[in-house]
């Protein structure tokens, strides 16, 4: 089996799609954790441009949300000399094994994934690359025989059928791939819209009020949490049954100042909502400063085009020794030399 290293760490894969600017829901939820990750682990993280064409996209947001979100990642704290860091379609095995993973995964597993089902509610016409997105997604992870995979709750799914797969690869074919583990986190691994609990914080919510972009300026995430939704009442109590959007915006709190939920609770007892706000909004801005200033010196510096180029060769002497075990053990005729 491939799964062995050089350095005999775990493999870590990880992606994040460059369909919108990036929230404080992906830092937190992800990247904040991919940054943990990169002593321990072997690190992939890739900008996952394939899956974002899976709808609709304008050609030159592409390119410059591409490019962002792989600054982004550096500046977040994602070192280029720990991790690899890469955009998914500048290493050609990504596409090709998601299509032997097409032939593998069955119509029925496809139209059970949730994602699906939602993206495609009450659409006249659906890209048929929506309803096989799993696969590729797939093909990403065991590409890289990744022993873990951080996700959130939303694409916990997804991950199972990336195992069953791998699993059904491995009967039919001889053990070819890891069966990957997902890594969520407890706390903070789904955070919710400002303006309704009960929804994902989401970069392609066309209401921009509905979540904080790692890029607005703190004038604007001053705006946007002073605007957030609460429940009724004044009390700040983690209760995310009863009280959903406050609890929403004390786990960002939490998460951002690096305390837990029952000190954000006492901290803000008998304070009401105002204060609170208020404070959220300095613990979200002392945040995203220093990041902010990060991302714009790597953008202005044009270093974000090597890392990339440099991210794509180490990720594709991985990947094309898997693809080529896998057509080789599906039989497919190599070619020499």
């Amino acid at each position: 089996m491939s799964g062995t290293n050089k350095s005999d760490k775990k493999r870590v894969l990880s992606g994040i799609q460059p369909s919108g600017q990036l929230t404080i829901g992906n830092y937190i939820g992800a990247m904040r954790h991919f940054v943990e990750m990169q002593d321990e682990y072997d690190c992939y993280f890739a900008v996952v441009d394939l899956h974002a064409v899976t709808v609709p996209q304008e050609p030159e947001a592409l390119r410059e949300n591409t490019e962002a979100v792989a600054a982004l990642f550096v500046a977040a704290g994602i070192d280029p000399a720990k991790a690899a860091i890469f955009v998914q379609s500048h290493v050609p095995a990504h596409a090709q094994l998601g299509w032997l993973m097409t032939t593998l995964a069955y119509m029925g597993e496809l139209e059970r994934m949730t994602q699906y089902k939602d993206k495609a509610a009450g659409k006249v016409a659906v890209g048929a690359g929506l309803f096989t997105y799993p696969a590729l997604m797939a093909a990403d992870i065991l590409l890289y025989n990744a022993h873990l995979v951080p996700v959130g709750d939303d694409q916990k799914q997804h991950l199972e059928l990336t195992r069953d797969l791998a699993i059904r690869f491995n009967r039919r074919f001889g053990e070819t791939f890891v069966v990957p583990e997902p890594s969520i986190s407890e706390v903070g691994a789904r955070i919710m819209s400002l303006d309704d609990a009960t929804k994902k914080m989401s970069k392609s919510n066309p209401n921009p009020n509905s979540y904080i972009s790692l890029l607005d300026p703190p004038d604007v995430v001053r705006k946007k949490i002073s605007r957030a939704k609460t429940d009724p009442g004044r009390e700040v109590v983690y209760d995310p049954a009863n009280k959903p959007e406050i609890s929403n915006l004390m786990t960002i709190y939490a998460q951002c100042a690096g305390v837990s939920l029952d000190e954000v609770q006492k901290r803000f007892e008998g304070q009401g909502y105002g204060a609170f706000k208020k404070e959220l909004a300095e613990v979200v801005v002392s945040v995203l400063e220093p990041l902010q200033r990060t991302y714009h010196d790597i953008r202005q510096s044009g270093a974000i085009r090597d890392i990339l180029r440099d991210g794509a060769q180490r990720a594709a002497a991985v990947a094309e020794v898997t693809l080529r075990q896998a057509k080789e053990a599906m039989g497919f005729l190599l070619p020499q030399g």
